[in-house]
Parts: structure tokens; C-alpha cells; sequence
């Protein structure tokens, strides 16, 4: 009875599901040839389909009100500029003996960048939490992380060079997101309704955006043999780290 208790308040997600399946087939059957430039299209036409459909899902008055919340973008500006910046310098102490310099290097990158903003909007959703919101401060977090990632590469990395800021990515970030969600916002007239009517399957858009991404991610690591570039000793310590960092943020965002 008390494993048939736990097995209710404890159910295997679905989506969640899907991604780590998806990552399989990624591994046995990557995308390669030809298919490669259509699954980049993909995610392209995917990713501008999602954000169009939010853009007709909400009302103005609830994206200006994203706008507005000022304490909300410094909270998460915070987090993802400072908070995440210096757990990843304090990562360095596991150097040699837990992970590699590389490997190091790699942690601190992920650090470093803001969050993906299909994810961030995805799972937002699928949370039922604020999505104007999410929408507003994912965009806003990767508008100044082309500037902002960059500098602090710069400063916690020692890495050499000069600082490259090229202006197509700024264009792609407004063409990729900002461009289908005021498409979205200028289309309401007509598709508002049918958003809302069918609110329940198109969340399988939200979902399905995540799976493609995930597949072409994972595709493109098979094909550069990501595998061969570690040991299992370090993928195992780098999965550790992970879910230590993110439990840990978990708790203290919460």
C-alpha cells in the first residue's frame, strides 16, 4: 500500500520522459547528411511558431504588465549574472581532483549564459506559471547576455582576445523571438479565439519545441564525438556537479 501511495504522489513525467528517450535516439541515430540543415530549419521555423502562438495567446495587457515588473527582471538578472557566475568560480576548487580544467571550463560557460528562452517560456508554461513574464525576462536576459556573457568571460575566465560582439547576433535574437511575438500580438483578432479554444493540444507545440531541441542538441554532440572527449569517471562527475548546482539554486531561488 505505501509504495502504491508513493507511486501516486510521485508520477514518472511524461515530457521528462520524452527528453531523456529522445537523448537515446540522439545517441543511436543522430541526425547526419542532408537531414542536418532540415533539423537547423526546424528548430528555426519551431522556435518562431511557438513564440507567434504566445504572442496571439496573450493579451497586450498582460505583456505590458510583464513589462512593468521590474523586481521580478532584477531577481532574475541577479541569478543569472551574479548568482550563477560565482558558483561556478567557487566550481574551480573541484579542479584536478573532480573535474578537469576542460571540464572546468565548460561548467563555467554554463554559468555564464543565461537560459535558453524556448525553455524558460516552455517550462513556465507547463508550470502554469507567469508567461508574459517569462517571455519578457528570457528575452531580456539573452538581448544582454550577447554583451554581458562576453565580459564576464572575459574577467572570471582569463580568456584572451578581444571582445567580439557581432551585431547579426543581436538581429537573430530579434527575428528568432521578438519578431513572431509581435506577429502574434498583431494577430490576436483573429487567432486569440482559436488559441484559446484549443489551449490543451497546442501545449504539445510547447513540449515538441523542447524535443526537437534537445534531439538536434545531442545530434551535434554525436557528430563531433562527444563521447570519445571524456572519460566515464568525468561524465559522472560532471552529472554530479550539475544536479548539485541545480538543486542547490532550486532551493535558493525558492
Amino acid at each position: 500500500m505505501a509504495a502504491m501511495s508513493t507511486k501516486r504522489h510521485l508520477p514518472i513525467d511524461g515530457f521528462v520522459t520524452a527528453i531523456v528517450v529522445t537523448a537515446v535516439i540522439a545517441c543511436l541515430l543522430p541526425a547526419r547528411g542532408f537531414m542536418v540543415p532540415v533539423l537547423d530549419w526546424a528548430v528555426k521555423v519551431l522556435v518562431f511558431a511557438l513564440f507567434f502562438l504566445y504572442g496571439a495567446r496573450l493579451h497586450p495587457s498582460e505583456t505590458l504588465e510583464g513589462l512593468k515588473n521590474w523586481r521580478m527582471h532584477g531577481l532574475i538578472m541577479g541569478f543569472t549574472f551574479i548568482a550563477f557566475p560565482l558558483i561556478g568560480l567557487a566550481l574551480r576548487v573541484l579542479v584536478p581532483w573532480a573535474l578537469t580544467p576542460a571540464l572546468h571550463t565548460g561548467v563555467m560557460w554554463l554559468c555564464l549564459v543565461p537560459s535558453t528562452v524556448q525553455s524558460s517560456i516552455n517550462f513556465t508554461s507547463i508550470a502554469h506559471g507567469n508567461i508574459a513574464g517569462a517571455i519578457v525576462a528570457a528575452t531580456t536576459s539573452n538581448l544582454l547576455g550577447t554583451f554581458i556573457t562576453p565580459i564576464l568571460a572575459m574577467l572570471l575566465m582569463s580568456t584572451s582576445g578581444g571582445l567580439q560582439i557581432q551585431a547579426s547576433s543581436l538581429l537573430d535574437v530579434a527575428i528568432q523571438l521578438l519578431l513572431p511575438f509581435i506577429l502574434g500580438q498583431l494577430s490576436r483578432r483573429w487567432t486569440a479565439g482559436f488559441v484559446t479554444e484549443h489551449k490543451k493540444p497546442l501545449k504539445f507545440v510547447d513540449q515538441g519545441v523542447i524535443i526537437v531541441v534537445v534531439y538536434s542538441a545531442f545530434s551535434e554532440g554525436m557528430r563531433e564525438h562527444m563521447w570519445s572527449l571524456v572519460t566515464t569517471r568525468s561524465l559522472v562527475a560532471v552529472i554530479v556537479v550539475c544536479l548539485v548546482v541545480l538543486g542547490f539554486m532550486l532551493w535558493f531561488t525558492w
